[in-house]
């Protein structure tokens, strides 16, 4: 009888229409997600107007939202791994859409905040997710560039809270920009159909059917008997799943992971949520300032493409070491711009490498562990760097309410970088799952007779 290995008809498979499909609803689930988290930012000084909020005030509302994306990564990371990515993700959506259109009804800042949180929950699970799903379920050589093309939706739908934001906050409101959110309600049913669920929970149900119907949608051209048996990667046995990644000597490496997420969230939600107060303190109009912000995402964009293909020929790990120690310099080099031309060059640099390094250290995260703890070991790190995004911002108003100066400020949020490098140096990179993989698939050496 024929057997299957799982993960290597997986990683062998040729880029077909499933893949795309797959990777298309994900950039919609991450452009949701994106745009949700950076529209606070957005309407930040909309909502300290409207409400007389002073700037400590306003920094903790957007931190309660990350308070929730805390607790929504780590939880929903772990109970996806236990009862399947599919219908965590479908959970997180409902959430992170309903809670966020909910702050668009709030008539004051406690109402608001309790549906920030709400929200943040599901903002802190989706990403995760759909960073293990398509880790689980894109062909080996492909990997990394179509799970950093597909976080490029986190900068587009960064890049459309102020784009939008220019439009309607002026005429309409800042309660429209929240209402917007509610859009993805509308495509469950499709993501539904079109998102598979993971092996581990179909064996573990007895859904060999499912399996099969997954795998000829994988690749079309393999005939494949039902009867065959299928060889799958050894399950975790663990009660308490975060165990998982402190086992086969992976301990330093998730302790270091967990602290180069802690610092690089810390100086982007700091940085992206204080962008257009501390542009317009420098004397440029709230259109301006949300254009900035809007440079800020598309520097996002190009920089998460240039990452992944390059890390597809190096290697993450060194194209994050060389990202993080260039955007200490970069967004120090903000503060000190008085050219604004500069300045529009320097932000869409800062955009480049915050959001590339950070969705580029999700893909070595995802690559790093096997697979029955990748949305564990994703989720824990998403985690714990929400505690540096909740930093971030509260950061940016104390020293705002001190009256430091902008470049004081870009000057702190510069720091972040450097800790996050030595982060990424200190990681064991002889344990990767990857290499480990790479390693048992190469031919043995011939031995001279």
């Amino acid at each position: 009888m024929e057997k299957i290995d799982l993960t290597g008809f997986i990683q062998n498979a040729r880029f077909n229409r499933f893949h795309l499909k797959l990777a298309l609803v994900g950039f919609v689930l991450i452009v949701c997600d994106g745009y949700d988290v950076a529209v606070y930012g957005t309407i930040t000084p909309s909502l300290m107007a409207a409400w007389n909020m002073p700037a400590v005030e306003a920094g903790a509302i957007g931190s309660v939202g990350l308070v929730g994306m805390l607790v929504g990564a780590i939880s929903f990371g772990t109970l996806a791994d236990r009862m399947g990515r599919r219908r965590v993700i479908l959970i997180t959506v409902i959430l992170y859409s309903v809670f966020t259109a909910l702050c668009g009804f709030a008539q004051e800042p406690t109402f608001f905040t309790v549906c920030r949180f709400l929200a943040g929950l599901g903002l802190g699970g989706v990403m995760p997710n759909v960073i293990a799903l398509l880790t689980d379920f894109s062909p080996k050589k492909h990997t990394a560039t179509i799970v950093t093309v597909v976080l490029c939706g986190f900068a587009v739908g960064g890049l459309l809270a102020p784009v939008l934001g220019i439009f309607v906050l002026p005429t309409l409101g800042w309660q429209v920009s929240l209402w917007l959110a509610a859009v993805p309600l509308l495509l469950l049913p499709f993501m539904y159909r079109a998102v598979p669920e993971s092996f581990a929970v179909l064996l573990r149900k007895g859904r060999r059917d499912a399996v099969f119907a997954t795998l000829r949608r994988i690749d079309p051209s393999r005939h494949l008997d039902d009867r065959s048996e299928l060889v799958t990667e050894a399950r975790s046995d663990a009660k308490l799943p975060l165990t998982d990644l402190f086992t086969d000597h992976r301990g330093r490496s998730t302790l270091m992971f967990w602290l180069a997420f802690f610092a690089n969230l810390l100086v982007s939600y700091g940085f992206l949520n204080w962008l257009p107060k501390l542009m317009m303190d420098s004397g440029f109009t709230l259109t301006s300032s949300l254009v900035f912000l809007g440079v800020f995402q598309i520097g996002g964009i190009l920089g998460t493409l240039t990452a992944g293909r390059m890390a597809d020929k190096v290697g993450a790990r060194k194209i994050l070491l060389a990202m993080y120690l260039t955007g200490t310099v970069v967004i120090a080099g903000v503060g000190i711009s008085t050219n604004a031309p500069v300045t529009y060059v320097l932000i869409g640099c800062a955009g480049a490498i915050l959001t590339g390094v950070q969705n580029l250290v999700q893909v070595y995260v995802a690559q790093y562990y096997p697979p029955f703890v990748r949305s564990t070991a994703l989720g824990s790190a998403s985690g714990v760097g929400r505690m540096g995004g909740i930093l971030g911002p509260i950061i940016g108003g104390v020293l705002l309410s001190l009256s430091f100066t902008n470049q004081t400020i870009f000057f702190v949020f510069a720091i972040p970088g450097l800790v996050a490098a030595f982060a990424i140096a200190m990681v064991r990179e002889n344990r990767s799952y990857q290499r480990q993989s790479a390693q048992r698939d190469e031919p043995a050496p011939a031995v001279a007779a």
